[in-house]
């Protein structure tokens, strides 16, 4: 199913959905289990209720869920962009961090070659994979159904030749799911591959500036644009991505008179990163913005342009030290977090068995365990259990 650049969104299911990506582009599938006919669903391995579904389940006074928001398209971005409104992106690299994305409600996710260093602990972004990008890039694309997924080009999979920048680019929207590409540089040679996968019918992001793939001829992670001639660069080099065809240009790490430069000079949306406040939106990494990392080790991967809106890192360090320690002195797991229970009746057939099988050890174990559970449970109210006689959250307060 395909639909005209402009047409407005309906409300159909996701996998009736297409955008427009420098061409037309059949949206991917991104449908939840919860999604599918219940007849489906009882022969997949969707997760049971009766084990799953602690944290998310239905509480009293909370209402239902809102109805899905409409996906982010690239017309969507053309008229932020045309208003002057910001656009905001987030750069994650799994299915968790993307749910959290898409409910803060950010227009893009950038599915990064950075993941080389935040999730798998390299010095730069170079080792990732082309492969290993695509496992990143399907696991946001599963939890983030509304904002455009951007999925990074990494270093190798597009150098040699136009044609293997487009067979690249068709392997993440194809095999990753991901509605667009983003490429790093502004040379000849790049500005062309970019050319090459337009014209395929994939949209491409630009990036200039700070490009992470060229350290070895920059000579590391430095700022750029900072005299007239790498300045003029900056700008040259994103006025020729654009007439490319790209949608966007990433600005990173560069003055805020360089970006603002280009910003007025392009006619397409800039993505600031470590570029000030004068672009078109701005772009962060998850982690970083989280302070998900807190170690001295970490410190010095940390960019100096990013501002941590949280502390996220210490909290995570607080519950698993807390966790830790319950288990060492046993009070962890309790009755309330042991819910699945045999009738007394069983308990009791189970451990004669047991002993009539010679498990003595076993079968003591078993009815302990059960004597245990019911002295756990008694006084307890009634409004305290499920049906299944199960402690509820109510009994832990």
């Amino acid at each position: 199913m395909q639909r005209a650049a402009l047409a407005p969104i309906s409300h159909q299911p996701a996998h009736a959905h297409a955008r427009i990506a420098g061409g037309t582009i059949i949206r991917p599938l991104r449908q939840s289990f919860r999604h599918l006919p219940p007849s489906w669903r009882l022969l997949s391995h969707a997760p049971e209720a009766a084990v799953y579904g602690g944290g998310g389940g239905a509480r009293p006074g909370h209402q239902e869920a809102a109805p899905p928001a409409r996906p982010v398209t690239l017309a969507t971005l053309r008229g932020k962009h045309r208003r002057g409104e910001p656009i905001t992106m987030v750069t994650a690299y799994d299915y968790s961090s993307a749910v959290h994305v898409d409910s803060a409600g950010i227009d893009l996710i950038l599915v990064g070659d950075s993941a080389a260093m935040v999730a798998h602990g390299h010095d730069n972004t170079l080792p990732i994979s082309l492969d290993l990008m695509l496992e990143h890039c399907r696991a946001v694309v599963r939890g983030a159904p509304r904002p455009l997924i951007v999925g990074d080009l990494p270093f190798g999979s597009y150098e040699s030749s136009p044609a293997q920048a487009v067979e690249s680019a068709v392997r993440l929207v194809k095999q990753g799911g991901v509605d667009v590409v983003k490429m790093e540089g502004g040379a000849p040679s790049r500005v062309s591959a970019a050319k090459a996968i337009v014209e395929a019918g994939i949209a491409v992001m630009g990036h200039v500036g700070l490009t992470p793939q060229a350290i070895s001829a920059l000579g590391g992670f430095r700022a750029q644009g900072k005299t007239v001639d790498s300045a003029l660069k900056v700008v040259e080099a994103a006025l020729a991505l654009q007439d490319a065809g790209c949608f966007a240009v990433v600005l990173e790490c560069v003055p805020a008179p360089v970006a603002a430069a280009a910003t007025t000079a392009l006619q397409i949306p800039t993505i600031g990163i470590g570029a000030g406040p004068l672009c078109s939106g701005q772009v962060l990494v998850y982690h970083d913005l989280l302070g998900m990392f807190q170690s001295p080790a970490h410190s010095k991967v940390t960019p100096k342009f990013c501002k941590q809106f949280a502390n996220v890192g210490a909290v995570i360090s607080k519950a698993l030290t807390e966790y830790r320690e319950e288990v060492e002195a046993r009070s962890f797991p309790d009755a309330i977090y042991t819910p699945y229970k045999m009738s007394s009746a069983d308990a009791d057939a189970f451990a004669n068995v047991l002993q009539r099988m010679g498990f003595d050890g076993p079968a003591a174990a078993a009815a302990a365990a059960a004597d245990n559970y019911s002295e756990k449970l008694a006084g307890r109210k009634p409004q305290e259990m499920n049906t299944n006689g199960v402690l509820t959250a109510r009994a832990a307060v």
